[in-house]
């Protein structure tokens, strides 16, 4: 009887052990399934170290190694904490065509701006299907490289925090990217992607710092997102289609531009654009189409801008088609972008300058079926003013500044 009931005690010990083992926050998050069934890898599982200061970037690579290579759907968990990495790339094709990355902790950049400048890129996602990115917060540590730039001395040109190519169904949710030496997040050559609730953040200074840029992509939704930095809330390039943005507050920033498009002279165009309920605060521009002013092969047509608030934007509505910075290689010339096929409906509020609406279109390729229907801008209360050069179109209801169509 003793002998029985020592052995019961070694085995409530062992058990007691056992469970007290895996439900470390490494082992039972790597090891055991979520509560959905989808097994989970832990960052730290793999040596990461949550402290800011110890490079990560082998232990991310192997967490993502496992998952890639799993046959069914995963989750890569990162932890609370502070975790420091260097350019990563996750790289597809992968086994399964459902990775979740799931993030309650902050990726940090390498504060020395010089480690990543030349690069490029900081984090890649490389020929991936069925990513989802779910909240976490980038910090891209740009301050210095900017100070670089301010002061005129020979400096990279900086890296973008998160980068997806040639990519398929991804989604990224609740993510917070702040202070990225170059653009926040970049999406290219992909389809169907959703970006929704993400927070972008930089200052106003803050040089070529676009929030979201999308190019040479299809079926892509941005919505119900915060974003202020130093240049362009969300950029739209080159070969993108059905993109649709709704529910976005812009401010500081360039505003939700189309562009610059036509520096190479065979391009791909934009079409099939919805920009609905935008708020814009403070910002350059509310809602752009900027080309450069020399011949090309692109266009822009089928673009939609409804509900749009400005409240003191400089260029609330402006097609500049006569774009060429430091007069390189295009003065004299006209610009090759047909622009066409522009609706503007319900654009309301203020503006910081006079003029409020401006077409300043290609002499050889003149804006067509320009609409404005149900618009009111003011200036110090009173109404504004609008420039029309080679457009054509119409207006319905109210429409303040009177149209120079």
């Amino acid at each position: 009887m003793a002998k029985t009931t020592s052995s019961l005690h070694l085995l409530i010990i062992l058990v007691s052990s056992i469970l007290s083992f895996a439900a470390s926050d490494d082992v039972l998050s790597t090891f055991w399934p979520q509560s959905d069934g989808t097994p989970s890898f832990n960052v730290k599982r793999y040596g990461a170290k949550s402290d800011g200061r110890t490079d990560s970037t082998r232990a991310f690579v192997s967490a993502w190694s496992m998952a890639c290579g799993s046959n069914r759907p995963v989750t890569i968990y990162v932890p609370p904490g502070r975790f420091l990495l260097k350019k990563v790339v996750f790289q597809g094709p992968c086994n399964n065509n459902a990775i979740f990355f799931r993030i309650d902790g902050t990726l940090v950049a390498p504060s020395d701006y010089k480690v990543l400048g030349y690069g490029g890129d900081w984090i890649v996602f490389w020929r991936v299907s069925g990513v989802t990115i779910s909240c976490g917060t980038l910090e891209g540590q740009g301050a210095d490289l900017w100070a670089c730039k301010a002061s005129g001395n020979n400096c990279p040109s900086g890296a973008a925090s998160l980068h997806f190519t040639n990519s398929d169904n991804i989604a990224i949710y609740g993510l917070t990217s702040l202070n990225s030496q170059m653009f926040h997040i970049i999406i290219y050559g992909c389809q169907n992607v959703k970006v929704q609730g993400v927070t972008v953040s930089a200052p106003e200074d803050s040089p070529n710092t676009d929030g979201i840029n999308v190019q040479m992509s299809n079926n892509i939704t941005i919505s119900n997102s915060r974003i202020g930095t130093g240049d362009d809330c969300i950029s739209i390039g080159p070969g993108t289609s059905n993109l649709y943005i709704k529910n976005i507050r812009c401010g500081p920033g360039h505003g939700i531009s189309i562009g610059s498009l036509g520096k190479e002279y065979k391009e791909l165009g934009v079409q099939n654009v919805v920009v609905k309920r935008v708020h814009f605060t403070g910002t350059q521009n509310g809602v752009r189409i900027k080309t450069w002013g020399r011949p090309s092969t692109g266009f822009v047509k089928n673009v939609l801008y409804q509900n749009v608030v400005m409240n003191n934007v400089q260029n609330p509505i402006v097609v500049d088609q006569n774009y060429c910075p430091s007069n390189n290689n295009c003065p004299g010339q006209q610009s090759g972008i047909q622009v066409s096929d522009i609706r503007y409906n319900n654009i309301r509020g203020t503006s910081a300058t006079q003029v409020a609406v401006k077409f300043d279109c290609s002499k050889k390729y003149p804006c067509r079926r320009i609409q404005l229907e149900n618009v009111g801008l003011t200036y110090n209360s009173r109404p504004a003013n609008a420039i029309c050069h080679n457009a054509d179109g119409s207006f319905l209801g109210f429409v303040e500044p009177s149209s120079c169509l």
